[in-house]
């Protein structure tokens, strides 16, 4: 178990990470949906599906159902739940260290946890002098919404940044979801704030404390967020099929002012 001293070592790193009270960030709140039983953000008068249930609904789920038959229903279930409770302590854990706001976690998951975070504030987190907001709300208006862990500025660049726990390494080629996150996040943040969101930073550590970095930004970045586009179209297409779709933006909404509230962006690659 963590003493004190060590708790007040990993707040002690946080620190050095100044708030930046440049943008005024909206509040939001997830609730189930009374007309579609679905758990959806509210948030400035909208009631919007978020980015993990686009990507969940929308993805490619071969891989996983493959992986079910192998390791079986029960022990997969469990590694499920085991993973979800280490990453929100994981989460809650920097939300704590960079925001200098109390948190511990007795649990053998949550002391799992502790080391896990202190490995991102050290590393992952070096480069970043000041943020803009931790776990924030962001919402592209009629369309999606969702929370993401850090906006910062990492290395002289206006970031979104991710943090992900995982049970062994990563490829690049298998976290293309991660990617469309941060996309979507960056999408959101520009049109609600008038941002210019230069980069996304994934930052993932193990449990036996692996660390893993993967950037995206310039080309690579605007093609995610036509990716991300083109998998929300899927998301509406498949909540008109079963005739529960969302809380629609309504045709008024639109105009043809390509920077006014209320414009869809477009999937089509510029």
């Amino acid at each position: 178990m963590m003493e004190d001293k060590d708790i007040e070592e990993y707040h002690n790193i946080g620190k050095d990470i100044k708030l930046n009270g440049k943008y005024n960030y909206m509040e939001g709140k997830q609730i189930t949906d009374p007309e579609t039983g679905k758990r959806v953000y509210e948030i400035s008068s909208y009631r919007l599906p978020s980015v993990t249930t686009i990507l969940g609904a929308t993805k490619n789920t071969e891989f996983l159902t493959k992986w079910k038959a192998k390791v079986g229903e029960e022990q997969a279930e469990r590694i499920k739940n085991v993973s979800s409770a280490r990453g929100t302590s994981m989460h809650k854990f920097l939300e704590s260290f960079i925001t200098d706001v109390g948190y511990d976690d007795l649990t053998e998951l949550g002391q799992a946890a502790l080391p896990m975070a202190k490995k991102i504030m050290e590393i992952g987190l070096a480069p970043v002098e000041e943020y803009y907001g931790s776990e924030v709300t962001l919402h592209y208006p009629g369309l999606y919404a969702g929370q993401t862990d850090l906006i910062c500025n990492h290395n002289g660049m206006e970031t979104v940044v991710d943090f992900k726990q995982a049970n062994r390494p990563k490829k690049k080629e298998w976290i293309e979801d991660y990617y469309l996150q941060i996309a979507a996040y960056a999408m959101a943040h520009d049109y609600v704030y008038g941002s210019e969101i230069k980069q996304g930073v994934i930052m993932v550590c193990t449990p036996d404390l692996y660390y893993q970095e993967f950037k995206v930004e310039g080309p690579e970045l605007r093609r995610f967020k036509h990716a991300f586009l083109k998998r929300l179209d899927m998301y509406h297409d498949l909540m008109f099929d079963e005739k529960e779709k969302t809380t629609p933006m309504k045709a008024e909404d639109f105009n043809d002012g390509s920077n006014e509230m209320g414009n869809r962006p477009s999937s089509s690659k510029e």
